[in-house]
């Protein structure tokens, strides 16, 4: 993409013949007209000795604004200390250990997840779009199997994947139907606080974590007095925090979060690796009568260019997984096959979702290849295609693909 030049509101004004003082940036309106560089923005990138950067479907691109064709150290640190403002947390944070995380949102604009570092001495920002307005299941194009968690009474829910997988929308999709449909106290608990959620049919209540609580686990331990049907903690992060997040589930809780693990599998083993090896099997134990769904994504890029699709695996609480979580998998007994044989349960698997999107033409081949579980599996499953390919015949369209349109 070819870097485009643009014109910002002007700096502060030069004396004339004077040298030219550090030069005033209005974060506020470089934010703004960066937004406005391209549809599918995700995230916002100062840098010094770069130009401002946006990323378009998992592509940086320079904005090279006049009077800022390249940031110096004195810029992110202006940019940063407009955005900190006199939010003294994060200011400690940043001082202290190097990073801070917060939100920061400019009115009818945007709202956005924020991280501020120290690098080589100087600041780099990094600024995660928050959408205005709450994504909803057909704006996801969400399996119609998530439906199902709206209407869980206890247990927990995962949804994981990489930074930047769409965790938040999904998580958000489901907490705002839920808003629509039940009748319930429901509680988040977010590092920095990012959909913002207004009371509909339930009662919602956000705190943010350093603003409104110390951490997680306190607020989750919290949580358990404050009679809530429904929990989200932003992330599971600590041994405590799994610990009593299980807890909750065991008493009448459901418990939603998110994880960065790549699949079920490495989920389990990120829950269960936490815990002393003595407490393990315990934990399975546990985990496999307590968890309801593991939801995990994948963004790929479409062939279109424009934007990126959601490849989903759902793994769903059967008594064939809850084994196999319980005593752990082997050859034969994986989830992985578990998924792969509970379509009719509404299982799906990652390498079947690739196929779809590939077979559908939204993917490329090789894009697809390289977000497989097993590759090697996935070409010989898709010999048919290649073959097609090979010969120039146009190949079938699976039906059913999962199609979702999220710059996260």
């Amino acid at each position: 993409m070819e870097t485009p030049k643009q014109t910002l509101p002007p700096p502060s004004e030069q004396a004339a013949g004077s040298a030219p003082p550090q030069r005033k940036i209005h974060t506020a309106q470089l934010v703004a007209a960066m937004l406005k560089a391209s549809p599918h923005v995700s995230d916002l990138i100062f840098s010094p000795g770069r130009a401002p950067q946006i990323e378009v479907s998992g592509q940086l691109v320079e904005l090279k604004y006049k009077g800022l064709e390249c940031l110096t150290a004195q810029d992110t640190n202006a940019i940063a200390n407009d955005i900190l403002g006199k939010n003294q947390t994060p200011i400690r944070k940043l001082e202290q250990e190097g990073a801070a995380d917060l939100s920061y949102g400019l009115t009818g604009i945007s709202r956005f997840r924020v991280n501020i570092f120290k690098q080589r001495g100087s600041c780099a920002i990094v600024m995660r779009v928050i959408p205005d307005n709450i994504p909803g299941f057909e704006q996801l194009h969400l399996p119609a199997a998530l439906h199902e968690i709206v209407d869980l009474r206890n247990g927990i829910v995962l949804v994981t994947g990489p930074t930047g997988s769409g965790k938040s929308s999904t998580l958000a999709a489901i907490l705002d139907k839920m808003n629509e449909e039940k009748s319930y106290h429901i509680l988040t608990i977010e590092d920095p606080i990012e959909f913002l959620h207004r009371h509909k049919k339930a009662t919602i209540h956000q705190r943010e974590l350093h603003s409104d609580t110390p951490s997680f686990a306190l607020a989750l331990r919290a949580a358990l007095r404050q009679a809530p049907k429904v929990i989200l903690v932003g992330e599971m992060r600590d041994r405590e925090t799994i610990e009593i997040a299980l807890e909750a589930s065991e008493t009448g809780h459901l418990v939603m979060s998110t994880l960065h693990t790549i699949d079920a599998s490495k989920t389990i083993e990120r829950i269960v690796g936490v815990f002393p090896l003595a407490d393990q099997q315990a934990i399975r134990t546990r985990f496999a009568k307590a968890f309801r769904f593991i939801v995990s994504q994948r963004l790929l890029a479409k062939k279109s260019g424009s934007g990126r699709v959601a490849a989903v695996e759902i793994l769903k609480s059967t008594m064939r997984t809850r084994e196999y979580i319980e005593k752990g998998e082997n050859e034969g007994k994986t989830l992985l096959d578990a998924m792969r044989d509970g379509t009719t349960e509404g299982m799906q698997h990652f390498d079947g979702e690739i196929e779809k999107l590939i077979r559908a033409g939204i993917v490329e081949f090789e894009a697809g290849m390289s977000y497989a579980t097993n590759a090697g599996n996935l070409r010989l499953e898709m010999a048919d295609f290649l073959e097609e390919r090979r010969s120039g015949t146009p190949s079938s369209s699976s039906s059913g693909t999962t199609e979702i349109e999220i710059e996260r």
